[in-house]
């Protein structure tokens, strides 16, 4: 090189190096550049960002429709490729709708070998950028992501029954229950597959507050509700009057009335004697002197001698009236309604205590000479527990009657914490007479198994929220859903199997959204209930303790069915952190109680996304069960 060029080299390197130095030391504008230089860095993560989630969304998507599309060529009857693709493959098109379409690149492929079908698929995700940082490269814009899953069903697998209670409680009202329905849709979609031989897989839905409506089921586990029976006659005195002439001034009256019929010992009433003093309008006991006197025993006549009047002897001693109703089945002191009676009407619309004289008759303890003759019908109505109406004194000793409802309470007595079959008096589950306002008979019954989707679908959709919250029986007839000794209630086609956990699988899922605040005792809300809600209304309690604290029933219960090997899931939405004293007091606490296991088997649920995140989750993990990997 000459010289001359060397030095020109020389000279353009100094420049470069000074130019250098100025550019490191000037801070104008250093900021806005360099943003500048890595805004379209920024950007391509943020669209990578949006793509990876996507794909994420779709791979979570795609192998829940793998599992059940497995599944289902696992239950069919095939054991060639070309028809266990074709089931398996109508089964993702029906859970993946937008993808596996004619033309598209997206595949599947099922395959029998040792008993297990193997499932493969994979679907192209539309994506922005994330082609650009993720293998395989391509395009900046309008690419597609593969995403892939695999599952493997054992042909051998098992049935599925799966009982849900949900909570529909007031509390629920609005957003919440809107929630609760698209997560119990969701489960169910799931769930219950479309393939239902040779393993079927069937939902139950159990819609508890105030407690469970049974619907058509309701005498069946709680018996036949103890109808009116007829009265057929209705009086205090078994003749008319006889007249009176006299009554003597005397320690001890004498009356003279001809003919009048009496025995010694007999009670009588006697009226309008004129200066009669103490013996008028009073039960009094006669001596009998002759055919036509008497004596009037523990009475004196204070007036002269009187005239006048009129005496009837009494049916009863006590001159209260007696009502006649053949086979009343009444017990002592229990308080009756009588309804319809002609004649003698002021016994009608009232509340008696009664006194039972024989198996055909009863006192009503009223005691009124002025009612009218009774002159035929009427009706005399129980009011204990099993009767068609309810009559009991609530908390402030004033008297209610309630109406029976196809709703039912928790199980008392010996069967209380078990499964036992509600088919003798003795194993019945509670009577509920719940109040006409406030907290009402819910509206939505129970339904058992089924594997119709758009049935079920259907009656979740048709819920509405209202009353107290009642767990515990919610609790108890989720197990009796899935429970064999209650198969005998359903139809054939809802009937659960026998506990046998390798061939069927038996879940409950519970859910709640606050503490349980309605006890019961003898078919009415305890006077226990708290007062922070409907269950809380004094007037409409009965004055007698719970069965138990709603807590530790539904422990009880929950403990009952585990021993069963039926799997517990508990969903907690929108519980919070409450927790009580010594012992189980609280909703979350029961939950996480209740569970299978607390790490595993219970959800809580802040907010809606994660209640229906919960029961996809729950839907998941029941169908894995039956995967095999």
């Amino acid at each position: 090189m000459k010289y001359g060029a060397k030095n020109g080299l020389n000279r353009l390197a100094r420049a470069a190096r000074t130019f250098a130095v100025r550019f490191a030391k000037g801070t104008r504008g250093n900021v806005a550049m360099m943003f500048g230089m890595a805004l379209p860095v920024l950007i391509m993560i943020s669209f990578g960002a949006v793509d990876i989630h996507q794909a994420s969304k779709v791979k979570a998507n795609l192998q829940d429709a793998l599992d059940a599309a497995a599944l289902a060529a696992a239950r069919s009857k095939y054991t060639d490729d070309v028809n266990l693709n074709r089931v398996g493959l109508a089964a993702l098109k029906a859970n993946m709708p937008s993808y596996f379409k004619d033309g598209s690149q997206d595949t599947a492929s099922f395959t029998l070998n040792d008993n297990r079908i193997t499932a493969n698929a994979r679907v192209n995700v539309k994506v922005l950028v994330a082609n650009i940082v993720l293998p395989p490269y391509g395009k900046l814009m309008d690419d597609y992501l593969p995403v892939g899953s695999s599952s493997e069903v054992l042909r051998a697998s098992r049935n599925v029954e799966v009982a849900m209670a949900l909570d529909i409680t007031g509390s629920m009202k609005g957003q919440p229950l809107k929630d609760l329905k698209a997560a119990a849709s969701d489960l169910i979609d799931i769930v219950v597959q479309a393939e239902q031989t040779p393993f079927y897989s069937k939902v139950a839905l159990v819609p508890y507050s105030m407690g469970v409506n049974v619907g058509s089921y309701a005498n069946a586990v709680r018996g036949v509700p103890i109808a009116a029976t007829d009265i057929t006659d209705a009086a205090w005195a078994p003749q008319d009057p006889t007249p009176i002439s006299t009554v003597t001034k005397a320690n001890t009256p004498v009356v003279t009335s001809n003919r009048h019929g009496l025995t010694t010992g007999d009670t009588v009433w006697i009226s309008g004697v004129s200066n009669g003093g103490d013996v008028n309008d009073r039960v009094l006991t006669v001596k009998v002197l002759n055919t036509n006197s008497f004596e009037l025993i523990g009475r004196s006549n204070t007036k002269s001698n009187a005239t006048g009047g009129s005496v009837r002897k009494c049916i009863l001693s006590d001159c209260t009236i007696m009502v006649t109703s053949p086979n009343h089945g009444l017990s002592d002191e229990e308080l009756v309604e009588i309804t319809g009676v002609r004649g003698m009407t002021q016994l009608n619309d009232k509340t008696y205590q009664i006194r039972v004289l024989t198996a055909d008759t009863f006192s009503t303890g009223v005691r009124n000479t002025s009612y009218g003759e009774y002159t035929g019908a009427g009706k005399v109505q129980c009011g204990r527990d099993g009767c068609a109406r309810r009559i009991y004194l609530n908390p402030n000793n004033q008297v209610q009657k309630l109406n029976i409802s196809t709703c039912v309470s928790e199980r008392p007595g010996v069967a209380a914490f078990t499964d036992e079959a509600p088919s003798s008096s003795d194993r019945r589950v509670g009577r509920n007479y719940p109040a006409t306002s406030g907290n009402p008979c819910l509206t939505a019954q129970i339904t058992p198994l089924s594997s119709t989707i758009a049935d079920l679908k259907s009656k979740i959709a048709s819920y509405s929220e209202g009353g107290s919250t009642a767990g515990q029986i919610g609790i108890g007839w989720a197990w009796y859903m899935v429970s064999p000794r209650f198969a005998y209630l359903w139809p054939s086609a809802s009937a659960p199997g026998p506990y046998e956990p390798q061939k069927t699988l038996k879940v409950v899922i519970l859910m709640t959204d606050g503490n349980f605040n309605t006890p019961y005792c003898a078919g009415v809300i305890s006077q226990d209930a708290p007062d922070d809600g409907s269950a809380g209304t004094a007037s409409l309690q009965i004055n007698c303790g719970a069965n138990g604290t709603p807590f530790a029933q539904s422990v009880n219960m929950c403990d009952a069915m585990k021993s069963e090997s039926v799997m517990v899931y508990t969903v907690g939405f929108n519980l919070g952190t409450d927790r009580g004293k010594a012992g189980i007091d609280t909703a979350i606490e029961v939950m996480e109680e209740c569970a299978t296991s607390k790490d595993k088997h219970f959800f809580k649920a802040n907010s809606g996304t994660d209640l229906k995140d919960a029961f996809k989750a729950i839907g998941r993990d029941i169908t894995r069960l039956r995967i095999a990997r």
